[in-house]
């Protein structure tokens, strides 16, 4: 088990190396490309400044070295060893001893003693006095004094004079030359 262990690891690691080995060559071939077929430089606008020079050509990278093929050693496991039968004993259990019968004797209770009535007295309650009317007394309330608001005249607003914006004319934008930027993770174009 330790060896098929071993031998994924490190088909897993030159897995890795390649893929990344490949991913690398495949960038710079891209960006050789590229580099190769300099666009034209726009012509100098007043103003703007004069662009860089164009980024010089790579050079060719080697190839990538094949991996060897990695052969995974055959191990052979042995037969599982033959589980012996295990046998139980047969067990007899014994037979459960008779329970006695439970007589419970019987028990005579004496007779209940009679309750004698109870006469409750019957009470006569007085009657309930007279409430005497209440009188509210009647309350005139004088009349309210009428309240007078000055009236308040406001002065008429100030003109306000009319204020002119000057019109701006702004001049024209230069224009921009088109710049062809090379993208360095394109794909690399079919060969012919």
């Amino acid at each position: 088990m330790a060896v098929s262990t071993g031998s994924f690891l490190a088909i897993a690691m030159a897995l890795a190396l390649l893929s990344a080995h490949m991913t690398h060559a495949g960038r710079l071939l891209a960006d050789t490309t590229e580099a190769a077929a300099p666009t034209a430089t726009p012509a100098a606008v007043p103003g703007i400044p004069a662009l860089k020079p164009p980024v010089p050509t790579m050079p060719t990278m080697p190839p990538v070295p094949t991996v060897p093929a990695l052969t995974t050693p055959q191990v052979a496991v042995p037969p599982m060893p033959a589980v012996p039968a295990i046998t139980l004993p047969q067990l007899t259990v014994p037979p459960m001893p008779a329970v006695p019968a439970i007589t419970v004797p019987q028990v005579t209770l004496p007779p209940m003693p009679a309750v004698p009535a109870v006469t409750v007295p019957k009470v006569t309650l007085p009657p309930m006095p007279a409430v005497p009317a209440v009188t509210v007394p009647k309350v005139t309330l004088p009349p309210m004094p009428a309240v007078v608001v000055p009236k308040v005249t406001m002065p008429p607003m100030p003109a306000i004079p009319s204020i002119s914006i000057p019109k701006v004319v702004l001049p024209p934008m230069p224009a921009f030359p088109t710049v062809n930027v090379p993208m360095p993770f394109l794909a690399p174009p079919p060969l012919a």
